[in-house]
């Protein structure tokens, strides 16, 4: 569904902006610029300084006064979706098993093909430039990537305790067919649904085949307190140390929510160099609790940010989400110092990017990085006053104030994707239409399945 305006010139100057180039220093250019040349970053910094390189005066120059420009967000745990609004006010196990579980049985390539393009293009207005996709049937959403032009890390759901999720042969062929694909945007990983989902054999089978391709693996883990009470009661030990023992654990490793981890499994994280993704909003509907992220990071785990699906988000704003990991970082632990800005904007960008293994090409707008950049306005009136000098509260307006409506562009390795808060690498309407359509024949599909659906929550008991 591409359009016919195409992603224009990658060569390019943004001139007079507030550059926060999120390179782990804190360090501001206000006024800053970034010359980009055939979608590579060539310079970063002041006005003067940027000017000053041979190529700046030959290049078309994009006005970026009162606006912020920073690197791309990756968004380190999504699930593409069509649920949205329908499965509210339930908690976790059962929410799976009424009504998650049931459309994965009705699920089909087509409807899940539009799932992505919608959930791809819906993060790219607001900013996102890379995700973390477990989903379905994701060859359609390799292309679903490459043409709305966001990189994409795809895990697919795999399980072999259940029926009616991929599996490690079906994870095998998207890895033969799209190991590394649209010039090396879209990339396949392992993906694990979850410990009780997956035999203690199928985690095992994961790793090798992670390490056959050698590439990363995806999974949830401790998301809710009975969750670990179960693992517990199964194995004898906590989720991560079983994890750990299942050979699952590792640099290429991202685990989703981590909220219910003791210190000794955040050792076997560090340890292992596995990192977390940080999902607040989901953690807070589904009532799962909040994850000692400024610990975490404290520890020197890598801490990603991430939406997950829009079924128990409802949104895939990541400037939202940001607001969100401060806030709960501060209720929780009744410590208004924690949830620093600069803290919660590292994690979207820097840390995201370094999750995915993607650091030595995007992450912070440095020279000789991918030009993966969001430019946000700050010309509204919930940005007044924007303060410079010794007051500057840029960052704390981006993470407290902003949401995806303030992006007004975004560029993925130099390619214009959204124009004045308009996607132009896709046709939006035509997205939201066949996404509309798919989602109706979703849940006449789920409706008509006979039977129960089996899951944990059944299988193992659970009465919520």
């Amino acid at each position: 569904m591409p359009t016919d305006k195409g992603a224009g010139e990658t060569t390019f100057l943004l001139e007079g902006g507030i550059v926060l180039p999120m390179e782990g220093d804190r360090v501001t250019y206000d006024p800053g610029s970034v010359l980009v040349l055939d979608g590579i970053i060539a310079a970063v910094g002041s006005v003067s300084d940027v000017a000053a390189h041979p190529a700046s005066a030959s290049v078309e120059t994009i006005d970026a006064t009162n606006r912020v420009l920073l690197p791309g967000f990756h968004n380190c745990h999504l699930h593409s979706g069509l649920l949205r609004g329908t499965a509210e006010s339930l908690a976790l196990w059962e929410w799976l098993e009424n009504h998650i579980d049931p459309a994965h049985r009705a699920m089909t390539p087509e409807i899940a093909k539009a799932a992505s393009y919608m959930a791809y293009t819906e993060g790219l207005m607001g900013g996102t430039t890379s995700v973390l996709d477990m989903w379905r049937f994701m060859e359609g959403s390799a292309q679903a990537a490459e043409d709305v032009g966001i990189r994409a890390t795809l895990a697919p759901y795999t399980a072999d305790r259940y029926d009616y999720f991929e599996t490690l042969e079906t994870n095998r062929r998207l890895l033969e067919t799209h190991r590394v694909a649209a010039d090396g945007r879209v990339r396949s990983w392992v993906g694990l649904e979850h410990i009780f989902y997956c035999s203690p054999e199928m985690f095992r089978n994961a790793a090798a085949l992670a390490e056959e391709f050698d590439t990363g693996i995806h999974t949830h883990s401790s998301e809710s307190i009975w969750e670990v009470q179960e693992c517990l009661r199964q194995f004898g030990r906590r989720p991560i140390e079983e994890f750990y023992n299942r050979g699952i654990l590792g640099e290429n490793t991202v685990i989703a929510h981590g909220v219910w981890l003791d210190d000794r499994e955040v050792q076997l994280l560090v340890q292992t160099g596995s990192s977390v993704t940080h999902c607040p909003c989901s953690n807070m509907k589904l009532s799962s609790g909040p994850a000692r992220v400024g610990f975490y990071r404290d520890q020197g785990m890598t801490v990603a940010l991430g939406t997950d699906g829009e079924k128990e988000n409802n949104n895939l704003d990541m400037l939202e989400e940001m607001k969100f990991a401060s806030l709960l970082q501060k209720v929780s632990s009744l410590d208004p110092t924690v949830g620093d800005p600069w803290d919660i904007l590292d994690m979207a960008t820097r840390s995201g990017a370094e999750a995915l293994g993607l650091d030595d090409a995007t992450g912070t707008l440095e020279v000789g990085k991918d030009a993966d950049i969001v430019m946000v306005d700050l010309g509204a009136l919930h940005f007044v006053p924007v303060l410079h000098g010794s007051n500057f509260n840029v960052p704390a307006h981006l993470v407290f104030s902003a949401s995806s409506h303030d992006v007004s562009d975004v560029w993925v390795r130099g390619a214009h994707l959204v124009e004045d808060g308009e996607v132009i690498s896709v046709d939006v309407a035509s997205i939201a239409s066949n996404a509309q359509a798919a989602a109706e024949d979703l849940f006449e599909r789920r409706a008509a399945l006979k039977g129960s659906t089996p899951s944990p929550a059944t299988d193992l008991g659970k009465n919520q």
